[in-house]
């Protein structure tokens, strides 16, 4: 405890000097002013994305909805376009939610503290503290992914790190730490710190501002923290899609508004079962999903990603309707559109890729 304050300086003095000069961001010793919107908007794409990443997405996000009301006032639609290609979508919806009830139930005004925050669609313990202490200056001491490898190191925490134990402990170290007045710039260094030297395989120990504090570098268990439970393997799934054409136009559904890529447009199709070939898949689930039978033509490419707890190889196929008109029995809404206003839809990347193909007339 008595070194506390030593360490919270020395990391202060470091990150004057190494912050990362990001477009959201206020930078150590300017007078300037966050704006809570653009925090908020960087907070909520932050989740489970680097910052590599964000920073396009963040500049086009700016342009498109520059103000929480101009959020607000979009479509759920436009706010999933603009948001396509940074996947977990529920971010998006949520964030739209939570401008919606800003814009149209608080008078337009965020709340400041982390309890008012956290009362919005879509605000966790952590965007609400980084919200309070990044946007309005509030003394929250915050949990990211980078503070919390960081903390366990300087601790060498040996509780696992997403247990409810090595959470409580975790967050009391941030709060024991946290520097009165100074709670923007001390959470954000140790993010930086996390970012560019405590790094996940190789922190670079020797140039760490405080490796003298750091119980973890003097045990030599860096790489053992935080502890982490043991990955479990990942199912893989095959999958089917359906590019149904009529008189020019192709065919897509939207997807129900909760679970995975929720809201989204996609081709029909569906999970092969155990001993299913593809086209008996297509088949099965084109009837189950929109109650018309196919025939089923030719290939339209092999579409392989990663999500979160499974990998999925997608198989597109060229079909043709034999019987049955087209109905939303298990979609949102389907929708007959012309191969060149695909780009006007929000798709997840497999879709997409099939869209692209699409227009670009590989057939």
């Amino acid at each position: 405890m008595d070194a506390f304050p030593e360490l919270a300086a020395a990391l202060l003095r470091w990150y004057e000097q190494s912050a990362r000069p990001l477009p959201w961001r206020v930078m150590p010793g300017s007078d300037a002013q966050p704006d809570p919107y653009a925090v908020w908007v960087s907070e909520v794409m932050l989740q489970q994305t680097r910052v590599e990443t964000v920073q396009a997405y963040y500049a086009r996000w700016m342009e498109r909805f520059p103000t929480l009301q101009a959020l607000a006032q979009a479509s759920e639609q436009d706010v999933l376009q603009a948001w396509e290609g940074l996947g977990y979508y529920s971010r998006a919806r949520n964030f739209w939610k939570a401008a919606r009830k800003v814009q149209f139930e608080l008078g337009g005004q965020m709340p400041h503290t982390r309890a008012e925050l956290q009362r919005l669609p879509g605000v966790g313990a952590y965007t609400a503290a980084a919200l309070a202490a990044l946007a309005f200056g509030q003394d929250e001491a915050t949990l990211d992914g980078n503070i919390r490898r960081v903390l366990a190191r300087l601790f060498d925490v040996d509780l696992p790190a997403r247990s409810p134990q090595g959470e409580k402990r975790l967050w009391q170290l941030a709060a024991d730490l946290l520097p009165k007045g100074r709670a923007a710039d001390f959470n954000q260094a140790l993010m930086d710190l996390g970012a560019q030297v405590c790094t996940p395989q190789s922190p670079r120990c020797l140039l760490c501002p405080l490796q003298r504090f750091c119980l973890a570098s003097q045990r030599g268990t860096q790489l053992q923290r935080p502890v982490l439970p043991q990955r479990k393997p990942v199912p893989h799934l095959t999958v089917t899609a359906a590019v149904i054409e009529r008189a020019g136009r192709v065919l897509i559904a939207r997807r129900p508004p909760e679970g995975l890529l929720g809201s989204l447009w996609e081709f029909p199709g569906g999970t092969v079962e155990a001993g299913e070939s593809l086209p008996d898949c297509l088949r099965r689930e084109l009837q189950e999903e929109l109650g018309v039978i196919v025939e089923v033509g030719d290939p339209l490419g092999v579409y392989h990603h990663a999500y979160t707890h499974f990998r999925i190889t997608l198989h597109a196929f060229a079909c043709h309707l034999l019987s049955g008109e087209p109905q939303a029995l298990e979609a949102e809404a389907l929708a007959w559109v012309l191969p060149a206003e695909l780009p006007n839809f929000p798709m997840g990347k497999v879709d997409r890729q099939i869209a692209r193909r699409l227009l670009g007339g590989q057939r």
